[in-house]
């Protein structure tokens, strides 16, 4: 895609060549103050990459809820059921003993 930098004042003066550049498959960006301000592109290039950020997100959603159902087997519920109900002595040997394993 061809990215064409103009100042704000030229993107209100030129707005139809703006938008005819905008329309043959380029992007523009508009500058103030020599700071690009915006991207003006096509409707599809649009839709594209808010479709590749939808599709991202349902895609991290699909795997964290695979990640949730398999932390709640029973095994896993019971084990954080002892640990919220451990005496801190318990909860001390177990530590130690995490970090023994660790090495």
């Amino acid at each position: 895609m061809e990215v064409s930098p103009v100042t704000a004042t030229q993107a209100k003066n030129a707005f139809g060549r703006v938008f005819e550049s905008v329309l043959q498959g380029g992007a523009v960006v508009i500058t103030k103050h020599d700071a690009p301000k915006a991207v003006l592109i096509s409707l599809d290039d649009y839709n594209d990459l808010a479709g590749a950020a939808e599709s991202k997100l349902n895609s991290l959603s699909r795997e964290f809820d695979g990640l949730l159902a398999r932390m709640q087997t029973r095994k896993s519920r019971d084990a954080l059921k002892a640990a919220f109900h451990a005496s801190p002595k318990q909860l001390g040997r177990a530590a130690v003993l995490a970090a023994r394993k660790r090495g």
